[in-house]
């Protein structure tokens, strides 16, 4: 099984070091950032994935909670707090944990495990997107029905994705990880940070460039390796 990949946002240095030795201990984390405020980590997460967010409620600029509702697809959630009157809202809000601060490593043990425990269910999700067709996009209050065949490409454009389909283009708020996760791996390939293309709508390609359906998409050096396509 792949690390889980995880960030923190918290901005009490003591509650990071806490945090992050409590991660070095697990073999099945991988930390990937901490971030002192929701604002840096929102801009993160437009350009990254994170399979796991430790969570402080008690943030400056942007709450934990108010942070949490303008995620479209949050990963798993595991608030770290001191204040127990934010329980009930968190697993309303679906969190998978909620750890009291002091915790200790048993206690975070647990919470981490949950996280491990429903992600080893994920192979059926991803076998149920391989047999499935198409998705719903959110697109000007409506939800449009865009079929996997249709789809040319996906490109990044801040908080929004744009969908070049053979009908047309779609402007969705959500970044180009979460859709990811939607699209079927075996038809779908990221080669940048912000572009998703469709394999069966390549005509060619270099070791700098991919052309889909006659458009000129670069290949972001992270990607160039593996491209057997």
């Amino acid at each position: 099984m792949s690390k889980i990949k995880c960030i923190i946002i918290e901005d009490e240095p003591l509650a990071v070091k806490v945090l992050t030795d409590y991660i070095s201990q697990v073999p099945f984390l991988e930390l990937n950032g901490s971030f002192k405020d929701a604002i840096l980590a929102t801009d993160y997460l437009r350009d990254h994935q994170a399979d796991l967010i430790f969570l402080d409620i008690h943030l400056p600029k942007l709450k934990g909670m108010a942070f949490l509702k303008t995620l479209t697809h949050p990963p798993a959630i595991i608030i770290t707090t001191a204040y127990h009157q934010y329980a009930v809202e968190g697993f309303e809000m679906n969190v998978t944990d909620y750890l009291l601060k002091p915790f200790d490593f048993e206690r975070f043990l647990v919470a981490v495990t949950k996280v491990k425990t429903a992600k080893t269910a994920i192979p059926g999700n991803e076998e149920a997107r391989a047999t499935k067709d198409h998705l719903f996009l959110n697109v000007q209050k409506k939800k449009v029905k865009v079929l996997f065949q249709d789809i040319i490409y996906i490109e990044s454009q801040r908080e929004y994705i744009k969908i070049v389909t053979t009908k047309g283009e779609y402007l969705s708020k959500m970044s180009t990880h979460e859709i990811e996760d939607l699209l079927p791996p075996t038809q779908f390939k990221r080669i940048h940070r912000s572009y998703i293309i469709s394999l069966s709508k390549i005509d060619s390609y270099t070791s700098e460039e991919v052309e889909v359906s006659g458009i000129s998409i670069p290949i972001g050096r992270g990607y160039r390796e593996g491209m057997d396509w």
